[in-house]
């Protein structure tokens, strides 16, 4: 069993700590700032043993030149993206192996957030970056929104009980669009008394099980009728395809 730990960084980032077990060895995922990482590197003993970058935004990658300067370590990132010191290019693969102490990890295609993007599958264990997030989806830089609902849903087909493990803390806010999309959902409102009661308690609202975010994100559920109606009345026209859908869903939640 892999041990999994969140660093904050900045305004609402985290930086994912991954340890194998019955050692101090960890995997580094998306610094995009090096001094918390460091401070936990130390106070901890941890040994690292690489970093994974899942896309090129400064907030996941600025702190890879400083941390480097303490460790040598290899840096695995998208091959279509430039990622500062990336020693290993990648794109989709079913098998990654970076040390023994670890399991492998497979590798997701998930653009749309950025061009290349990828994201990090080890056991049941997601690291998606900023293509998902708690009730939410990343935002559209570069590619149109079509790519971006086919990364969705190739995260959609994983097992259900897939942990997800994205970069920020969003939740809070998007359950408040969430709830507007869909007014009627038993679990939408059950969800924001949880998260309610976390964020008061100053804990983070991630990880969240894939199932969860099934029942209660509306990107992820734009098949369903009240998202439909929803999305139909803000576009001023009907809508075919559930594409189409989470098309104009997106452009509704950037105005939002």
């Amino acid at each position: 069993m892999l041990t999994i730990q969140a660093i904050a960084a900045f305004k609402d980032n985290y930086i994912w700590i991954i340890q194998a077990e019955g050692s101090q060895h960890v995997l580094i995922v998306d610094p995009g700032e090096a001094e918390p990482v460091l401070k936990v590197i130390k106070q901890q003993n941890l040994i690292p043993t690489a970093i994974l970058i899942t896309h090129g935004c400064h907030d996941h990658v600025d702190g890879i030149g400083q941390i480097l300067q303490h460790f040598d370590m290899p840096v695995y990132g998208p091959k279509n993206e430039f990622i500062p010191h990336c020693t290993y290019p990648l794109s989709a693969c079913d098998e990654l192996f970076i040390d023994p102490l670890f399991p492998k990890l497979r590798v997701l295609d998930l653009p749309g957030h950025t061009k290349g993007h990828i994201g990090f599958l080890v056991e049941n264990k997601l690291f998606c970056g900023d293509v998902l997030f708690g009730a939410g989806c990343g935002r559209l830089h570069s590619e149109p929104a079509e790519v971006m609902f086919e990364s969705l849903q190739k995260i959609a087909q994983l097992s259900k009980d897939t942990v997800i493990y994205c970069a920020h803390e969003y939740t809070e806010d998007n359950l408040r669009f969430a709830a507007m999309v869909e007014p009627e959902n038993v679990n939408i409102k059950q969800r924001i008394t949880d998260v309610n009661v976390m964020r008061r308690q100053g804990r983070p609202t991630i990880p969240f099980s894939l199932e969860l975010e099934l029942a209660t994100n509306p990107f992820l559920r734009c098949e369903y009728r009240r998202v439909i109606q929803t999305v139909q009345k803000f576009a001023k026209r009907g809508l075919m395809t559930s594409q189409e859908v989470f098309s104009v869903l997106r452009k509704l939640k950037d105005q939002f």
